[in-house]
């Protein structure tokens, strides 16, 4: 009897330098591209939306433009990133060739779907993206042995969940009150990316540190590491039970001390000469920040719209932005090392954290303004981002390697 099974990839071979098509060599390339596009095009499209200028979308207002930034743009960069780290953690194949191309099909359709009244099929198709990539994830992990990074099989599944909660919240499924259900799908899902970040900025961060930066020391401490760890999935517990209030501060206090003690031990004060690590070290201040603001948000101090997006463009925007600069030079072979127009770019995503942040909090009539500025700021960054790596994520290697 013939054996049924998966192709994960298609053969790869070596190519000469600007040879070909490589879009489809891994992972990193089409999601990198596709993610950068949607965030290019649709803050512009939520600023005119949040100013009236444009009807809204089938996930209405605000859903709708939370949920693209995060099972849209975010879940993109975080497949791209997994695909490709996963070859090299498992020395296995990730998904490449007509299994990836179908992969980011199926990410383009669950984009068009968020945009229509078909709401079923938009929970079916965007249920599927994180659980196929959780798949093909699985697959390579699994031939290689590597048990270590199991875990982020089961987190790509879990914002497969959370999008679907949020669906079911429109759908009317759940018979939970809307403004709970939303909530819940919507911060399970960023709760999620908080834990990926935490882990994998853990891992790299003192590493690109000390590669990067002469006479640096930046050091990890196991208990550390474990506490902050552990105090991200404490804040993911609470938000899942759904409690908020005071009650959060037994959560969110623990984590910002963890994540402050942390951060001092990766002395990011030394990095300031080289934009490829400061604007990493940049982003994780972010964490410090959304944890700061959600504590004063937790004892109605703000409004929690300021600890969202310190985390959604101070800290998530701003990491990935650094990440897939850093790794699309790296695993294209060229040199690390950033110039005028990456600075630019992470200047622009660190203005837009900034503006829209801050300026509403201290001057609240000015809120209008610093949408469209910050959304202004958040596409420039991208931009520049297609414009100096698209060709890159186009083309082969410039060492000919395959990949």
């Amino acid at each position: 009897m013939g054996h049924v099974f998966v192709q994960l990839q298609e053969p790869l071979r070596r190519r000469r330098p600007g040879e070909g098509l490589a879009l489809w060599d891994l992972g990193f390339r089409p999601f990198y591209l596709l993610a950068a596009s949607l965030a290019l095009l649709s803050v512009p499209l939520w600023a005119l939306q949040f100013s009236g200028l444009l009807s809204k979308g089938g996930l209405r207002g605000a859903a709708w433009h939370a949920h693209e930034m995060v099972f849209g743009y975010a879940l993109a960069i975080v497949i791209g990133f997994l695909f490709t780290a996963g070859r090299n953690w498992s020395g296995q194949a990730t998904p490449t060739g007509r299994p990836l191309m179908a992969l980011a099909a199926l990410w383009v359709l669950a984009r068009v779907l968020v945009l229509t009244p078909w709401l079923e099929a938009s929970l079916l198709v965007n249920l599927a993206v994180p659980w196929a990539a959780a798949w093909g994830l699985w697959r390579a992990l699994s031939a290689g042995g590597n048990r270590r990074n199991y875990f982020f099989v089961g987190l790509l599944l879990a914002m497969g969940a959370a999008s679907a909660v949020l669906h079911l919240t429109h759908l009317g499924w759940l018979g939970w009150p809307v403004s709970l259900a939303q909530g819940l799908g919507l911060m399970l899902g960023l709760d999620v990316l908080l834990f990926m970040i935490a882990v994998m900025a853990g891992r790299v961060l003192p590493m690109f540190s000390n590669n990067g930066v002469p006479g640096m020391n930046a050091r990890r401490d196991p208990r550390v590491e474990r506490t902050a760890l552990g105090s991200v999935l404490l804040l993911l517990a609470f938000d899942a039970l759904g409690l908020s209030g005071p009650l959060l501060l037994l959560a969110l206090l623990p984590a910002l001390l963890a994540h402050g003690w942390r951060f001092a031990l990766w002395q990011p004060w030394k990095t300031l000469g080289n934009p490829l690590v400061w604007v990493l070290h940049a982003a994780y201040a972010w964490l410090l920040l959304h944890l700061g603001l959600r504590s004063a948000a937790a004892l109605d101090w703000l409004p929690a719209s300021a600890a969202t997006h310190a985390l959604t463009i101070g800290l998530i925007g701003l990491m990935t932005l650094g990440m897939i600069t850093r790794t699309a030079l790296g695993h294209t072979g060229r040199p690390l090392k950033a110039g005028p127009v990456e600075t630019l770019a992470y200047l622009a995503m660190l203005g837009a954290a900034l503006v829209r942040v801050f300026v509403p909090l201290l001057m609240p009539a000015a809120l209008m303004q610093a949408v469209w500025l910050s959304a202004a700021l958040w596409a420039l960054a991208f931009v520049l981002y297609l414009w100096r790596y698209g060709p890159m994520l186009l083309r082969p290697r410039v060492d000919g390697l395959p990949g």
